[in-house]
């Protein structure tokens, strides 16, 4: 388990936390913590994953990294796990070196950027928020953050001129020709949110860099910027290209894009920038959100990513920290019952399986705070 050989392609399935089996163990740790699961089920998962993946296509959901994180919150406070955290803490902090070394190298050279270098899912926002949770005042987490400043700035494009420094020369997602040109994006999955909510938290744990509040103050700026008012309230666009913003109405409100995950964000880079009118305005946001049929409606399974899971857990941790928490009582009441009837997701996996639903269900009690840290990898917590 802790050691790190070439992983096959067929080991990659166990090694995943997005879709495979370290999804599977964070379940069974939070079972485990909470009495209603055994211990033994999360050391059988855990002794059956095989070699890891520490090269270029490790990130938070996949390979060494992964398993950091999954062993951190089984280890729960204890020294559960000590010997073999110890040795993938070494491994992160190496790998976070070699991909700090090219994203400045790329940035120096005036390229853009992919989302397998700044992301969540793939790039070093993901392996930030594991560093921030083992090793919060090593210097590789400095590293990611000063990364996320340079991030943040703009880079000049000989066509358009300024540009998002998070602006990609790829689509968003399959479709080739829904960005041609590019985009910057806004989610919190794939977007620039998920670096604000990163900055955000670390500040909140007070771990700083040169131009932190800066950098937050920026994406900030670009985000009020983009967002759009319209019959159903304020919203931000998925992206924006050189075509425009992408299309709000057809779009479902998720954790991955739009209100619940953004506003998660704004709300954390408002709670550490003392900001007390962007903190109203993605509270009562999102509170409008949540009582728009006509996006609750879009919403179209249980699952984390962009299924009720995710909505759940978002607004947990909203109003956890919000104004008035109490607001967020019935329209959350309204979600346990809309997230009862959607269709279970086909998959096993976390993020858009029936284990994260699984996870996100535990705590679906009106007025109860979320228990456990396993959304810290989604830029939550």
């Amino acid at each position: 388990m802790t050691t790190t050989l070439p992983a096959t392609a067929d080991t990659f399935p166990r090694q995943s936390l997005a879709h495979g089996s370290l999804g599977t163990a964070l379940l069974q740790i939070e079972r485990a913590r909470r009495g209603t699961g055994e211990w033994q089920d999360v050391h059988r998962t855990l002794a059956g994953i095989g070699p890891l993946a520490d090269g270029p296509e490790a990130n938070l959901f996949l390979g060494a990294p992964a398993m950091a994180f999954v062993l951190h919150l089984a280890a729960d406070g204890t020294d559960r796990y000590a010997g073999a955290l110890h040795t993938l803490d070494g491994i992160v902090a190496e790998h976070t070196r070699q991909r700090l070394s090219a994203a400045h190298a790329r940035i120096d050279a005036g390229r853009r950027p992919t989302f397998a270098e700044y992301d969540l899912f793939r790039g070093l926002t993901g392996i930030g928020a594991l560093l921030l949770r083992r090793q919060p005042r090593g210097p590789e987490l400095k590293g990611v953050l000063e990364y996320l400043v340079r991030l943040s700035e703009p880079l000049t494009d000989a066509t358009h001129g300024p540009l998002p420094g998070w602006w990609v020369g790829h689509a968003p997602a399959s479709d080739k020709t829904a960005t041609p040109g590019g985009h910057a994006n806004a989610g919190l999955a794939h977007g620039i949110t998920g670096p604000l909510a990163l900055l955000s938290l670390a500040l909140r744990a007070g771990v700083t860099v040169d131009g932190h509040e800066a950098a937050i103050r920026r994406i900030c700026r670009w985000l009020d910027q983009v967002r759009q008012t319209d019959a159903h309230g304020l919203r931000w666009p998925r992206w924006i290209s050189h075509l425009g913003a992408a299309p709000v109405h057809a779009a479902a409100p998720g954790w991955c894009y739009g209100t619940p995950g953004i506003a998660r964000a704004q709300q954390l880079a408002a709670i550490v920038l003392e900001d007390a009118d962007r903190k109203r305005m993605v509270e009562r946001t999102l509170l409008h959100c949540l009582a728009d049929p006509h996006q609750i409606d879009l919403v179209a399974d249980r699952g984390l990513c962009h299924g009720f899971g995710g909505v759940l857990r978002a607004v947990q941790r909203i109003a956890e920290d919000a104004d008035t928490p109490a607001n967020y009582r019935h329209r959350f009441n309204f979600l346990i019952g809309r997230f009862a009837l959607a269709p279970a997701p086909d998959e096993n996996g976390l993020l858009v399986g029936k284990t994260g639903a699984a996870l996100a269900f535990q705590d679906a009690e009106v007025g109860a705070n979320p228990l456990g840290q396993w959304d810290a990898c989604l830029l939550l917590t």
